[in-house]
């Protein structure tokens, strides 16, 4: 992956990537074809300001409709179909499950931006890395693991195992990396604890997870290094529709940078009509600038980052850089007494009380008057649950100026998850995408 040594720099590639897209697109993909219309190719993508002010966004319901109603795999294909040779998957964790297909120059183009994560993680071929995981449709799965290869590292694959079987696994042969969630990460500790295995003198000095927020989140951070030290937690973020989107600040822990010689990123205000201030929570919104068979271009992502001003960073790069990494998502979020929930913020209390194993999160009421119940499960050594859930109730009561409803529960009765964590149940959301208030919808002839 081409690395730039000043925004100029980086800036003309993106513009030269992104004509040879738009232009691709507006001749032969038929779902670009009938959202962009009349939009000239040439002008739009003539400045970044230019494609920014003309246009549109691409939202996930409209994707999810195009392949439903032209199965299976839709219409955002932009060769014909004898040109495709991956087929992944999206876990449906927000809406429908999507299918989406690459080519060979785009399955290379994201395993070399998972070789950037792995560099910025310090991982040479030398290492030994464990996916604790069990290989499904999900892209970040085989994009890890066949970058892991072609950078020379062995490779030991722990799909199919229990827990304890793969945390024997790991340490029998010295594995020197782990990737997962956050959520295995820590429930691997917390089987290694129950099983009187010492994680300190496994071989793992670096961890990469990725598919929650939680690697940024600094009590989940804290709460995998008492478990894993002396091992450094490194976060990635990354979606199948997209990729492999970010890397882990090496000199920041808790900052990640996006791959923006693969991605054109936009850090937009809510309504998505102007870029956030630097500093200010904003909407993540990508397009795909190496992915031309399968594209994305100006993707709401429903990510909440906070981008700081564009510069050097102490780590070398001028790539964009995301402080704390992914907050959260907007269709996450939950309106309680007039209050903005977001899970993240929650999960940030809890793991910073301690000796909760694992909770459980239900919005009662949803809309005008909704609210939420906790369901916490202590650790084993907590000898005072009753005393734990008052410490919870009055740390949450500070943070967020609510009162919350939290229940202690028997230990081992809260679901562990081995891929993204479902904590917080609610109802499913409208397929329907928000009315577009882009001015991308003016078109140019």
């Amino acid at each position: 992956m081409t690395r730039f040594a000043n925004r100029p720099s980086l800036e003309r590639h993106q513009l030269s990537a992104l004509r040879e897209l738009m232009s691709a697109v507006c001749q032969s993909n038929p779902f670009y074809q009938a959202k962009f219309g009349a939009l000239d190719p040439v002008i739009a993508s003539s400045s970044l300001p230019s494609f920014a002010a003309l246009v549109p966004f691409t939202h996930k319901p409209e994707v999810i409709v195009d392949q439903q109603t032209s199965p299976p795999y839709g219409t955002n294909l932009t060769y014909p179909l004898n040109r495709y040779l991956r087929c992944h998957q999206t876990s449906g964790s927000i809406g429908a499950p999507i299918r989406w297909l690459d080519t060979r120059e785009s399955w290379d183009g994201m395993l070399q931006n998972w070789a950037r994560v792995f560099d910025a993680s310090g991982i040479t071929s030398e290492d030994r890395i464990f996916f604790a995981f069990s290989f499904g449709p999900f892209l970040g799965f085989w994009t890890a693991f066949e970058a892991a290869t072609r950078l020379g590292c062995l490779t030991l694959p722990g799909g199919g195992l229990s827990t304890v079987a793969r945390l024997r696994m790991l340490i029998d042969l010295r594995a020197s990396v782990l990737c997962c969630t956050p959520t295995y990460a820590l429930h691997l500790g917390e089987v290694a604890s129950k099983e009187g295995i010492d994680l300190q003198q496994s071989a793992v000095r670096r961890i990469i997870v990725a598919g929650e927020p939680g690697g940024s989140v600094p009590a989940t951070r804290a709460r995998l290094e008492s478990f894993w030290r002396p091992a450094q937690i490194f976060d990635h973020h990354g979606m199948t529709e997209v990729g492999p989107v970010s890397y882990p600040c090496p000199s920041h822990p808790g900052k990640l940078h996006i791959i923006e010689a693969a991605y054109l990123a936009e850090v937009l205000t809510p309504d998505g009509s102007s870029p956030t201030p630097p500093g200010e929570v904003g909407e993540l919104i990508l397009t795909t600038l190496g992915r031309v068979g399968s594209p994305l271009i100006r993707y709401r992502t429903c990510d909440r980052v906070r981008a700081s001003a564009p510069s050097l960073c102490a780590c070398g790069s001028v790539d964009l850089a995301l402080v704390g990494g992914i907050l959260g998502r907007t269709d996450d979020m939950v309106v309680i007494r007039g209050v903005n929930i977001y899970p993240n913020a929650v999960e940030e209390v809890i793991r910073r009380v301690g000796d909760i194993a694992e909770y459980q999160v239900t919005v009662l009421n949803p809309g005008a008057m909704a609210e939420i119940q906790i369901q916490v499960e202590p650790e084993p050594g907590c000898t005072d649950p009753e005393r734990l859930r008052t410490r919870l109730v009055k740390e949450l009561q500070n943070t967020f100026a609510l009162r919350f409803e939290v229940a202690t529960v028997p230990q081992g009765t809260l679901p562990r998850f081995e891929l993204k964590a479902r904590r917080w149940l609610r109802p499913a959301p409208s397929l329907s995408p928000p009315p577009t208030t882009n001015r991308g919808r003016r078109m140019v002839k």
